[in-house]
C-alpha cells in the first residue's frame, strides 16, 4: 500500500491526539512535515515525536509534492487562510473543529474545496466511538422503535485559567463559547443521530464561574427530525466536569450514551452494554482523553482519498452542525 504523505500545520495542544494516531497509521501515512510559526511548539512537537519531520516554513510544508493530505490544526481564526492555500496546492484537507469561526467562513472554506475538486473532513471525532457507532446502528435498524424524545447534556468544566489564555472564548479567535468550542462534538454526534429540525426556545449566558466575552451555558428547546421533543443543555461552569451525554427514548426501549459508554434498555426486559474507552476531557485536563476516535476517523479521510469516496464527516456535514449552534443562539439573543 502507497502511503499518504501528510503535512500537519499547527502544534498546539490539538496536535496530541492527532499525532498519536499518525504515529498508528504509520502503515498508511507519512508525517511529511509537521509545521509551527512557533519555535518552542516546534521544540515541544519535536521532542514528544521524534521521527517527525518539523520546519517552520508553513509554504514549503504546503508546496511539497510529497503531501497528499495536510491537517489544519491552528485557532479556528486561522483554518480559512491555511486551508484553501494547501487547497490551491492541490492538497485534501483535514480541519479540527470548528470548521471556522463563522458559518459564512464555513461556506466559503466547503465552496473552496469544492471549486479544487479535494476532499475537506472535519476533525467530529465522537463520530467514530464504538458506542456511538453502536446507537447508530441500534437507530438505523428501527430497534429502538420511533424515537418519542431524545436529549444532550455536556456538563463540562473549565477553571478560570484556561479562559485567561489570549483568545480563549473570544469571537475573534474561537468563533464562540461553549456550544461552538466545547459542546460541537457532542450537538455534531446528536444531530447525525436523531436530526435536529427547529429550535423552539433557547437560553444563553455567562455565569458568574467566569470572565470571558463569549457564553459558558446555554439550554434549548428542540424539535427532532421526526417533530419529536428535544432538550439540549451545554456548559462549562459545572466543577469538576462529568461526561457529556445523549438520551434516546423510544417506543421499543431506552438508550443512553453516557461519554464513550453506552447502556440500552429495552421494554422487554433486554440490555446490552458497549464499555468506554476512557475520559472525555470533560474537566480541567482538557486533553485527558484516548486518540482512538481520532485515529478512526484520521483512517476513514485515508480511506476515502484512497478509495475517491466522501468521508463520513466532510465539510458540508460539520457546517450544517455550525449552522445549528447558530440557531441557537440566535434564539437565544432573540429571547433576551
Amino acid at each position: 500500500m502507497t502511503r499518504t504523505g501528510v503535512a500537519i500545520i499547527g502544534l498546539g495542544p490539538a496536535v496530541q491526539p492527532h499525532a498519536r494516531s499518525l504515529r498508528d497509521l504509520a502503515g498508511q501515512a507519512e508525517v511529511v512535515w509537521a509545521a509551527s510559526r512557533t519555535p518552542e511548539r516546534l521544540a515541544a512537537f519535536a521532542r514528544d515525536f521524534p521521527g517527525f519531520p518539523t520546519t517552520t516554513d508553513i509554504d514549503a510544508a504546503l508546496s511539497d509534492p510529497r503531501v497528499s493530505l495536510v491537517l489544519v490544526l491552528t485557532p479556528p481564526a486561522a483554518h480559512l487562510e491555511v486551508a484553501e492555500r494547501a487547497l490551491a496546492a492541490g492538497k485534501h484537507v483535514l480541519v479540527e473543529k470548528p470548521l471556522e469561526l463563522t458559518a459564512a467562513r464555513g461556506e466559503a472554506l466547503v465552496a473552496a474545496a469544492e471549486r479544487a475538486g479535494r476532499t475537506l473532513a472535519v476533525m467530529l471525532q465522537h463520530r467514530f466511538r464504538p458506542a456511538s457507532l453502536r446507537l447508530r446502528a441500534l437507530l438505523a435498524e428501527g430497534a429502538l422503535g420511533e424515537v418519542e424524545a431524545a436529549s444532550m447534556t455536556v456538563p463540562w468544566w473549565r477553571p478560570q485559567a484556561y479562559y485567561d489564555e489570549p483568545g480563549r472564548g473570544t469571537l475573534a479567535r474561537d468563533g464562540g463559547g461553549v456550544l461552538l468550542t466545547q459542546a460541537i462534538h457532542t450537538l455534531d454526534l446528536f444531530r447525525s443521530l436523531v436530526g435536529i429540525a427547529e429550535v423552539t426556545a433557547a437560553q444563553s449566558r455567562t455565569t458568574g464561574l467566569h470572565r470571558m466575552e463569549t457564553e459558558d451555558y446555554v439550554a434549548a428547546l428542540l424539535r427532532l427530525g421526526n417533530g419529536a421533543p428535544g432538550t439540549l443543555m451545554a456548559t462549562t461552569a459545572f466543577p469538576p466536569g462529568q461526561p457529556e451525554r445523549i438520551e434516546v427514548m423510544g417506543r421499543l426501549g431506552a438508550a443512553s450514551l453516557v461519554g464513550g459508554a453506552l447502556e440500552v434498555r429495552w421494554v422487554d426486559g433486554r440490555e446490552e452494554r458497549v464499555a468506554a474507552e476512557g475520559p472525555t476531557g470533560s474537566g480541567a485536563s482538557i486533553m485527558d482523553f484516548p486518540h482512538d476516535a481520532h485515529r478512526g476517523l484520521i483512517a476513514d479521510v485515508l480511506d476515502a482519498i484512497r478509495d475517491g469516496r466522501p468521508p463520513r464527516v466532510t465539510g458540508a456535514e460539520a457546517l450544517e452542525s455550525q449552522r445549528w449552534v447558530d440557531r441557537i443562539l440566535a434564539r437565544a439573543k432573540g429571547a433576551g
